[in-house]
């Protein structure tokens, strides 16, 4: 197809939104901003690291490269109008896959009320997504993370812990269930974001890299310590079922290899709760909010906002890594 035929395809098969006045086509799109201001972001997805695709089908990375940059813009209190994608790809990769990605795009803008409204392409050994995500305040202040006060409510919007249990089921040879979908496709709560400024969120977070490592970007913006009440996030049937089988797949491994085998699978709160705490990936949202403030049912309040530095559960130091960090892990962030 060639570079420039990719492009003109892209620019079928992507829809423009209600923000474009100018789209994919000319050297530059053009975006209508009724406030007035932009709320703008950037992510990228990153073929070995954030996928991989004997495990994530076309569809799945594009709209989990969507999802990443579309939940930061409702972290910030905003509506997403529009992203920009750079594609670098090998020159091998089937059309069909580009055709998949780009409906996986779609698909996910379209659950954001946003489109695809540009971007560019290139050659690369691996396939590279660079998403920039653009979004619209409406006439609000930006929720930011450096807001939060004591006495505040630590309340969650969306999935905790699903993303990282399906990348362990993953890992383990275990391909099926809602578990790996969340982590293949994660649907964040968009609306949640705008909904919770509307509220008067004094700070908010995208839970991207771990429930108390994005607290503790909030702790330390606002120079506060955040309280997490671990019997607020009990993990579900769904998240214990998920670590009883990794467990057993890791059991029946270490049998057949002839190591020593791990002990028999069951119950493990503890594996379930890590990833509940510490896990990543599902988008969820985390926010603070003044006390006595009356949140929706999809607003679950997990903690408190003190006096003091970082982020405790049930008042005592998390013992383990809070999440993840690219700089400080080896290895795949995710599947």
């Amino acid at each position: 197809m060639g570079e420039f035929g990719l492009i003109a395809a892209l620019a079928r098969w992507l829809p423009p939104g209600p923000a474009e006045l100018v789209g994919i086509g000319d050297d530059a799109a053009v975006l209508a901003a009724p406030d007035g201001r932009v709320v703008a972001t950037t992510d990228f997805l990153l073929e070995g690291q954030h996928f991989r695709r004997d495990w994530s089908g076309a569809a799945d990375v594009g709209g989990k490269a969507a999802a990443r940059s579309l939940a930061d813009i409702a972290a910030m209190g905003a509506v997403p109008t529009a992203l920009l994608v750079a594609l670098a790809a090998p020159p091998d990769l089937p059309v069909s896959w580009a055709r998949e990605l780009a409906a996986g795009l779609a698909a996910e803008c379209a659950r954001a009320g946003a489109s695809v409204a540009g971007g560019d392409t290139a050659r690369a050994a691996a396939v590279l997504l660079a998403v920039t995500g653009l979004g619209d305040l409406a006439g609000r202040a930006p929720v930011l993370r450096s807001g939060a006060a004591p006495g505040d409510l630590v309340a969650v919007a969306g999935r905790l812990g699903h993303a990282a249990a399906g990348l362990a089921l993953l890992s383990a040879g275990l391909k099926d269930g809602p578990m790996v979908a969340a982590h293949l496709r994660p649907q964040p709560p968009y609306d949640a974001g705008p909904e919770a400024a509307g509220l008067g969120a004094t700070a908010m977070i995208d839970v991207s890299d771990g429930l108390l490592a994005d607290l503790g970007h909030v702790a330390g913006a606002s120079r506060v310590l955040i309280d997490v009440d671990s019997a607020r996030l009990r993990p579900g049937d769904r998240l214990l079922a998920a670590a009883r089988a990794v467990a057993g797949a890791r059991h029946d491994d270490a049998r057949t290899s002839g190591d020593a085998p791990a002990p028999p699978a069951g119950e493990d709160p503890g594996q379930a709760m890590a990833w509940v705490l510490a896990g990543g990936e599902d988008h969820a949202l985390a926010a603070t909010f003044p006390p006595g403030t009356r949140l929706p049912s999809r607003w679950a309040v997990i903690g408190q906002v003190r006096s003091g530095q970082g982020v405790v559960v049930d008042g005592r130091p998390w013992a383990h890594p809070p999440g993840w960090d690219h700089f400080a892990q080896a290895g795949p962030a995710s599947g």
